[in-house]
């Protein structure tokens, strides 16, 4: 991959040291899947930047669409925490040996961690809210007509999403199947309720009442 890369719908990687070395980090240790997953999240949340006039950093929102996965891979599946969480770590560990301002880690990480957690990130910092609006676009379909016909099928051709819809929930499910309890409260229990046989979601209410207070 050259260190100059096109522009696509309008929208270009940054060109900096830290933008190739993430791309190639996740490139070399994440599945096809997730790699093209990632690079369509920085695009679409780019573009619903745009949309809504947000200004923000290129390179911090970069960071955080190419690593908001990297916690579902086989290493992380015995941490006993949220992936979302072992993914911001990761992004935070490759910020902080390049010397980046700790304002901007924290802003990559608070991305990350929230990206599963809607209603939250949208109010927050442009960057956390546009790796949300990345995933969520390219996930759930969250403001699908946003997006011109065109610059959809722009991103699309440049990272195709074949049977995506059933990858990437295979992918959720293998991430956090050995780690159940970490769903308590967050939208990846539907998944372990869809595709893991015999799993019971955290039940708040249950649980206030079975604590140990008499009352």
């Amino acid at each position: 991959m050259s260190v100059r890369e096109k522009s696509v719908a309008g929208v270009a990687v940054p060109d900096t040291r830290i933008a190739v070395e993430a791309t190639e980090l996740v490139r070399d240790t994440a599945p096809e899947l997730i790699y093209h997953h990632s690079r369509r999240v920085y695009w679409f949340g780019s573009l619903q930047g745009r949309n809504r006039g947000l200004s923000f950093d290129p390179e911090l929102l970069y960071v955080g669409a190419m690593f908001h996965d990297l916690g579902l891979g086989e290493r992380f599946r015995d941490s006993g925490r949220r992936f979302e969480v072992d993914s911001a770590d990761e992004a935070r560990r490759f910020l902080q040996s390049r010397g980046v301002p700790e304002d901007s880690v924290r802003r990559v990480w608070t991305a990350i961690a929230l990206h599963t957690t809607p209603g939250i990130p949208e109010f927050m910092e442009p960057e956390v809210a546009l790796v949300t609006a990345g995933v969520e676009y390219d996930v759930l379909g969250i403001g699908f007509d946003d997006i011109s016909d065109e610059e959809r099928a722009e991103v699309v051709a440049l990272h195709p999403r074949p049977n995506f819809k059933q990858r990437i929930l295979r992918a959720f499910t293998e991430g956090i199947a050995p780690r159940p309890e970490t769903t308590f409260g967050n939208v990846k229990a539907d998944v372990l309720e869809h595709f893991v046989p015999g799993f019971r979601r955290g039940d708040f209410v249950a649980t206030i009442q079975g604590s140990a207070w008499p009352e």
